[in-house]
């Protein structure tokens, strides 16, 4: 007999397995499911209503504060390209800061529209390519590859993860948009913003590092998602 088969519910055992990330079910341990912020959004509710309580004030629409975001990469990647890392980030903040705001405008504001859910989504691509390619004026020693082949990589990824949700959807493969994976575009900002911190601190070295790991992670989340397209019925 198997020695999970003995365990009780309250066990130390058991509880350790949770924390651990395992569940016990059918006397086999099993893997939880990862789940990435875009699949919690909930868990955000409070802070998107707070944000929309403050912006909704202003005299600006939501595909203006979409526009914005767009216009604040620009100025981060400047900052970039000139290494003045610290107003990079706090750019780069802004610029995120507003990609949140506009949907969180939207539906305070019963705003929310088809054209405005195409234009957000053109605008996050450019937002991610034009930082990436700032990231080609930044000194990086090579990580097995060099770093442009890693920004490529990263570009690739984002770019094949946002088709690969858009032409499951087109094609009729899906119902409702593919979400989840590994590096969805809220855990992908989260981790630009670390590059840039490491930049401004001089750690090259760790940049081109969470780089590498950054442009792996997408494209196994763009990969993740055309397998999960194939497995509708």
């Amino acid at each position: 007999m198997r020695w999970w088969k003995n365990l009780s519910p309250g066990s130390a055992t058991v509880k350790l397995l949770n924390c651990r990330g395992f569940t016990l079910q059918a006397c086999k341990v099993k893997p939880r499911q990862i789940e990435m912020l875009d699949l919690h959004r909930d868990l955000f509710k409070g802070l998107e209503s707070k944000a929309a309580d403050v912006f909704s004030r202003l005299p600006l629409t939501p595909n203006q504060y979409t526009a914005l975001s767009v216009v604040f990469i620009f100025v981060c990647a400047y900052f970039l390209i000139f290494g003045d890392y610290w107003p990079a980030l706090a750019f780069f903040a802004i610029s995120s800061a507003l990609d949140f705001v506009d949907g969180a405008v939207a539906r305070k504001k019963n705003l929310a529209t088809q054209k405005g859910a195409y234009w957000d989504t053109i605008a996050d691509r450019y937002v991610e390519a034009v930082l990436l390619f700032s990231f080609l004026f930044v000194w990086m020693p090579n990580f097995y590859l060099p770093p442009i082949a890693w920004i490529f990589m990263a570009l690739l990824g984002s770019v094949m993860t946002t088709y690969a949700k858009a032409a499951a959807k087109e094609k009729g493969l899906v119902d409702i948009e593919l979400k989840g994976g590994l590096m969805s575009r809220a855990e992908r900002l989260l981790v630009y913003a670390a590059i840039i911190f490491l930049f401004a601190i001089d750690e090259a070295t760790l940049a081109v590092f969470v780089l590498a790991v950054l442009a792996i992670l997408t494209n196994i989340t763009a990969v993740q998602r055309i397998a999960s397209a194939f497995s509708k019925k």
